[in-house]
């Protein structure tokens, strides 16, 4: 049992890795992330408002790599052109783009009051 747990970690560890490695926006995403966590540590925030933003972090990576699933397995299904391959490409990435509006309005929201307190 602990075997079978281990190895699926390790599945998702690689999946996660692989994202990194060939997903330029998850690069961009992480690279945002980071810069929350930075600019939040210098802010008062509370421990809600300190789960909220990483819940939307968590909630944007996790689209992001839905996103490449879905890709992947379009471009393996069918290597041609199709109208319903591009429509799930585009409505995957549609998803990661709108996880990705409502994280940056929830960060505004969280870290704009007191960011602006800070340097104001």
């Amino acid at each position: 049992m602990a075997v079978k747990f281990i190895r699926s970690l390790g599945y998702a560890v690689s999946g996660i890795g692989h994202a990194i490695r060939t997903q330029r926006h998850m690069r961009y995403h992480l690279v945002a992330a980071l810069a929350v966590c930075i600019v939040s540590a210098f802010l008062s925030l509370t421990l809600l408002e300190w789960a909220v933003l990483l819940l939307m972090m968590a909630v944007v990576i996790s689209a992001e790599m839905i996103n490449t699933a879905i890709e992947h397995t379009v471009n393996l299904v069918t290597g041609e052109k199709h109208p319903l391959a591009k429509a799930a490409k585009d409505t995957a990435a549609g998803a990661v783009l709108v996880a990705a509006i409502i994280a940056v309005i929830m960060g505004l929201l969280i870290i704009g009051p007191p960011l602006w307190r800070l340097l104001f």
